[in-house]
């Protein structure tokens, strides 16, 4: 059953993060409305996280390369958090979000980690 359970789980983690790929693709002005100026060349920034989120998906979800797939997960929820979500906090207009996006990413970034961590290198190959 435990085996059931975690895999069910690394699924329906992985999942949405492949759907927010596509959506990068979909919604390409969408996402350069979110980034800050800090980041170099928006709109492939935006199509190469969109790129990275899918193939770290489906990676997870064929459970290859788990640990390698959750690491640049956690990379890119780091950078969300320090390049969107913190700037958008000192936006009055933005704050309310900002601080829900920053709780919710930071949740994601400890499950990217936990399950990096948990992960077998031995079963990835």
């Amino acid at each position: 059953m435990k085996l059931q359970l975690t895999t069910i789980g690394r699924i329906l983690f992985a999942l949405p993060f492949g759907l927010l790929g596509i959506n990068h693709f979909i919604m390409k002005n969408y996402y350069l409305m979110m980034v800050t100026s800090v980041i170099p060349f928006l709109g492939f920034s935006v199509l190469l996280v969109g790129l990275i989120l899918i193939i770290a998906s489906i990676s997870i979800i064929m459970n290859k390369m788990v640990q390698l797939s959750c690491w640049a997960l956690a990379i890119l929820l780091l950078m969300f958090i320090a390049f969107i979500h913190i700037p958008n906090l000192f936006n009055e207009a933005t704050q309310t979000i900002a601080l829900i996006e920053l709780m919710k990413d930071t949740a994601l970034l400890g499950g990217s980690l936990m399950i990096a961590g948990m992960s077998n290198k031995t079963n990835e190959a």
